[in-house]
């Protein structure tokens, strides 16, 4: 009997060391499975770049900003396109990223939507996103200008108070409006939205966000820190209707 028990006991043992997990087979403490490890390949332009993650090329557009265009096949290059290319390709080339997506991971052309970090994020407030989330860089440098589409809005609020700060500095393609020279600058970069986006959202002194759409009493006078496709779009992103 004691035999018999004995080698009972030595098989559980043998089959709970068998069960367990080796080092390889379980995440390490330091990984963030939110985060996609990513290499730049090339970049495409001022908010598109190609990367490889585990063998795999993809493109991969910014989330929540917009660049000048550079890129298009049969229009020359925008205003300050040149240059957010290259503030992109000086800061990108053939470096290693770590990409957040949001709700929506692709857009309608397959390309994956990413907040961009630079650094693995630790806690992600407001000074982190600042140092070293990419998309952040573009806004707060004047290099793109904000354009939000729901259901991606995670970091909205953050980059309003971006691309607030770098208007008001007047700088990058900010520049080029402060002096007139900004008419066919994209975007929101005047008193109009780019083409599909008519919604103007806008936040006012006390912090409100209201959007404006076509025909509304004060749209024409609104400058808008934010672009929508649609009045829903604007109410997911958390801004509430003009009174007028």
């Amino acid at each position: 009997m004691w035999k018999s028990l004995f080698a009972l006991a030595f098989l559980v043992i043998f089959l709970t060391a068998g069960c367990q997990l080796s080092p390889g087979d379980v995440s390490s403490k330091d990984e963030d499975p939110d985060l996609l490890v990513a290499k730049v390949v090339r970049i495409i332009d001022g908010d598109t770049v190609v990367v490889d993650i585990q063998g795999r090329e993809e493109r991969v557009r910014f989330i929540g900003v917009d660049t000048p265009e550079t890129a298009h096949p049969t229009r020359p290059a925008e205003p300050y396109g040149p240059e957010a290319f290259a503030f992109t390709s000086r800061h990108l080339s053939h470096r290693t990223l770590y990409l957040e997506l949001d709700v929506q991971e692709r857009d309608k052309y397959g390309r994956l939507l990413a907040y961009v970090w630079l650094e693995k994020p630790k806690t992600r407030s407001d000074e982190e996103i600042r140092s070293s989330m990419f998309n952040a860089l573009l806004l707060l440098e004047g290099y793109a200008q904000l354009m939000t589409v729901p259901p991606n809005v995670k970091y909205v609020d953050h980059f309003v108070q971006y691309q607030r700060e770098a208007r008001e500095g007047e700088k990058g393609l900010w520049g080029l409006e402060a002096h007139g020279a900004s008419g066919s600058v994209p975007g929101t970069g005047g008193y109009t939205c780019p083409p599909g986006y008519p919604i103007k959202g806008n936040i006012n002194a006390r912090k409100e966000k209201i959007y404006h759409g076509p025909g509304g009493a004060y749209y024409e006078k609104t400058k808008p820190e934010v672009c929508f496709r649609t009045e829903e779009d604007a109410q997911k992103a958390g801004f509430r209707p003009a009174a007028r």
